[in-house]
């Protein structure tokens, strides 16, 4: 049974336990602000939160390094959470889960790499671990859209190199590829009459829009390319044949040319039942965030797989299907990666996480720090 002092497991039930949803962060970031600095840390909040609509901005948080040569290297984890996120009441399980009441998330998504993010800089420092400049940085809004890492000032940053904390999966998995995100929304115009006394002088938007999705693919579509309507709105009343519809979605992609394809495939359908219907129809697209692709051989997959084996994890390379702030920094120019952190079945209420993964995750970041520059001593 698990030793509830156990200091990592402490930290992350106090942090779960802290509301954080997407733009009201500021509680969790005041809590990590004193962390930090009692951790003897250089610490600001930069001015993202009004850029955002949020009440914090992102931490960027340097540890000093002891040996002049050694690179810096920066770690990342998200503060926000999704809904249903607030009155966390986290328990602990006979087979070393932590969970849920079960009438929330959890919220290891993302405060498990928080948790073993602040404990394996406690041990570096208390173990006088040589180490170049650690840059850490917890970002806002991650899951409403990466607005905190989109919105953060990369000159700040001293590192060219970022292992982001933010994967679903066993301690160990590596994020390699992950995809490229386009939003789109479509607008069908038809023609409004009464739906008892002249429906034949009406176009009926809502129909044309069904005609739209029975025609077009939606879910995986192929083993690189989702794609997904999640909101559709329309109609004034039951009486009236409704003159517009609104369908929002967006499509991923580990290759950028499938999106534009999928868009193009879009276009041609909605324009073909224009002709058929003489309604009205348009789309607009809007670029969320690009993928990125790393190769075995990136110095930081290699870095990465080797700190993993020196612990007696087995690395596995994967390929992401979402968007964390390692896309944003990987545009940014900041070479990044994506390490899982234990987090299983992250967004929904039955979340959790082994408290195993929460220490392997820990002993993980340690094992890059040295990793990093063992070469140079």
């Amino acid at each position: 049974m698990l030793n509830i002092n156990n200091r990592l497991v402490s930290e992350f039930i106090e942090l779960v336990k802290i509301d954080s949803i997407s733009k009201n962060e500021a509680k969790i970031a005041k809590l990590l602000l004193m962390r930090l600095k009692d951790l003897g840390l250089e610490v600001i909040i930069d001015k993202t939160a009004k850029e955002i609509g949020g009440n914090t901005g992102n931490i960027i948080a340097r540890l000093k390094g002891d040996v002049e040569r050694f690179c810096p290297v920066a770690f990342a984890a998200h503060m926000d959470t999704v809904t249903p996120g607030n009155n966390v009441h986290p328990q602990i399980k006979e087979d070393g889960r932590i969970v849920s009441d079960g009438k929330t998330i959890l919220g290891a998504d993302d405060k498990a790499g928080i948790a073993a993010l602040l404990e394996a800089l406690r041990f570096i420092k208390e173990n006088n671990i040589p180490h170049g400049d650690i840059e850490i940085i917890f970002t806002t809004c991650e899951e409403i859209g990466l607005l905190g890492s989109k919105s953060l000032d990369i000159s700040r940053l001293k590192s060219k190199m970022a292992f982001v904390l933010d994967a679903i999966g066993r301690t160990g998995k590596i994020i390699t590829s992950a995809p490229s995100l386009r939003n789109f929304k479509i607008v069908i115009r038809g023609k409004a009459a009464h739906a008892g006394a002249n429906p034949e002088n009406g176009i009926n938007a809502i129909k044309i829009g069904g005609d739209f999705l029975s025609q077009i693919s939606l879910g995986r579509i192929d083993e690189e390319t989702t794609a997904n309507i999640g909101i559709i709105s329309g109609g004034k009343a039951t009486n009236i044949i409704p003159d517009k519809v609104v369908l929002k979605g967006e499509v991923r992609s580990r290759d950028n040319e499938k999106i534009e394809n999928y868009i193009d495939k879009l276009q041609k359908t909605l324009e073909n039942l224009a002709k058929k219907t003489n309604a009205i129809t348009e789309i607009e697209t809007k670029k969320n965030f690009d993928g990125y692709k790393l190769s075995s051989t990136s110095p930081i997959v290699k870095i990465a797989i080797k700190a993993a084996e020196s612990i007696g994890l087995r690395p596995e390379l994967c390929s992401g299907g979402g968007g964390t702030d390692a896309n944003i920094f990987n545009e940014k120019g900041i070479l990044s990666t994506n390490l899982a952190v234990g987090m299983m079945n992250a967004h929904t209420t039955s979340e959790w996480i082994y408290i195993e993964d929460l220490e392997r995750t820990k002993k993980y970041i340690i094992a890059i720090v040295e990793n990093l520059n063992r070469n140079l001593i």
